[in-house]
């Protein structure tokens, strides 16, 4: 069976933090009297999934079914989120939390530069994440791999007891980790930290071999069979056990990081998912970051475009 067919079949399930990103496009031309700050005069507007449903969103362009879990408020927020992931094809069962505002961040951008973000946020209550089990449990039996997207906002309170339910079925899992307390993401196949996320995590390194001796040490602690640390315009390294793959970035035109790790953690998923090897998953995602880095905002990349990047890619080895 050729990749994209498998992909076509692939049922991923993302749980975490989801949120509306909106943007305000417009153009500056002075500066305000009454402060030391440009004028963007609006011109048009744009909604996006973001967080947690922009991975779900990536996965959509790359061709897989999404299953998307997460705690929304009970406001108008949520229902534009809801209507662009409807148009992103993604099965989106949100739970609606009354006693929260569903995330927004909001982005001023003048002159193709980003001048202003503002963001609205509170943490779900328990009793929501609570109603949420059940939804997750009955989705695990079609899910092909689950990816839990962490940035904080309180989704993935309880994600130690998640990931032990995914192991109980045997399925893999891959975490974009945030935070200071990577303890809760042990026993998940892989995490997806970028070079600062790491860092703050195992310390400062003066050499390849020093980065390579913290990695492993981080990634045995965790009780991980992967660790793919994202090191921006020096690529991504994955560490495995007695193995050490690293992945130059692409040369390409960076015009906003925004949501990059998202399309990253993606790409890997589906390429995993589809049988591919570590190597080749790496690879893949690799060139799917270099793609949504070169647009604006919260972009993705279609199973299309990186594909064009490679020549062989439909004769790469899959397991069943």
């Amino acid at each position: 069976m050729k990749l994209r067919d498998k992909i076509q079949q692939l049922r991923i399930i993302v749980v975490g933090d989801v949120m509306l990103d909106e943007y305000w496009f417009g153009d500056v031309h002075r500066i305000s009297p009454e402060a030391p700050v440009p004028i963007v005069r609006i011109a048009r507007s744009e909604e996006r999934p973001g967080g947690a449903a922009n991975v779900g969103r990536n996965l959509a362009a790359l061709g897989a079914k999404v299953t998307l879990l997460s705690v929304v408020g009970a406001d108008n927020a949520a229902d534009r989120l809801r209507a662009v992931l409807d148009e992103a094809g993604i099965d989106h069962r949100l739970q609606t939390d009354p006693e929260i505002r569903t995330t927004v961040k909001l982005r001023v951008i003048g002159q193709q530069q980003q001048m202003l973000r503002i963001d609205f946020e509170d943490a779900p209550s328990a009793e929501a994440l609570d109603q949420k089990k059940a939804q997750f449990e009955e989705s695990l039996a079609s899910a092909s791999l689950v990816i839990f997207s962490d940035y904080r906002k309180g989704s993935l309170r309880h994600i130690e007891d998640l990931i032990e339910r995914v192991r109980a079925r045997g399925k893999m899992i891959l975490v974009d980790p945030k935070g200071e307390d990577y303890e809760r993401y042990s026993g998940a196949t892989a995490i997806t930290p970028n070079r600062s996320e790491f860092t703050a995590i195992a310390g400062g390194w003066n050499s390849a071999q020093e980065l390579e001796d913290k990695a492993q040490k981080l990634r045995r602690s965790l009780g991980l069979e992967a660790l793919l640390v994202t090191m921006s315009e020096q690529g991504m390294i994955l560490f495995r056990e007695d193995s050490v793959f690293h992945k130059p970035a692409q040369a390409r035109e960076v015009f906003d990081v925004s949501g990059a790790g998202d399309t990253v953690i993606a790409a890997l998923g589906v390429m995993l998912a589809a049988g591919a090897s570590w190597e080749h998953a790496v690879d893949f995602a690799n060139a799917a970051a270099g793609l949504v880095v070169s647009k604006l905002g919260t972009s993705v990349a279609t199973f299309e475009e990186v594909s064009q990047l490679f020549d062989d890619i439909e004769n790469w080895p899959l397991t069943p």
